[in-house]
């Protein structure tokens, strides 16, 4: 499992995106994993889910995120 914040966020991607987003520079990268942390630290919805899933609020976070950049 992936420990930076890039690496996690592509695997919290669906594989479309993943693809899309590992084809972009590592700036434009950084800049959306930041994005998805923040997403991650500020929505108490997402709070709730991950002291169920954490895994289905990383996924969450990085839909909304992706969902922005649309």
């Amino acid at each position: 499992m992936p420990t930076d914040s890039v690496g996690r966020f592509l695997t919290a991607l669906d594989p479309a995106h993943r693809e899309a987003v590992a084809a972009r520079p590592r700036e434009e990268q950084e800049r959306l994993a930041a994005a998805w942390e923040e997403e991650l630290g500020v929505d108490d919805e997402l709070d709730t889910l991950d002291e169920l899933s954490p895994p289905a609020a990383e996924a969450e976070a990085a839909r909304r995120v992706m969902e922005r950049e649309s």
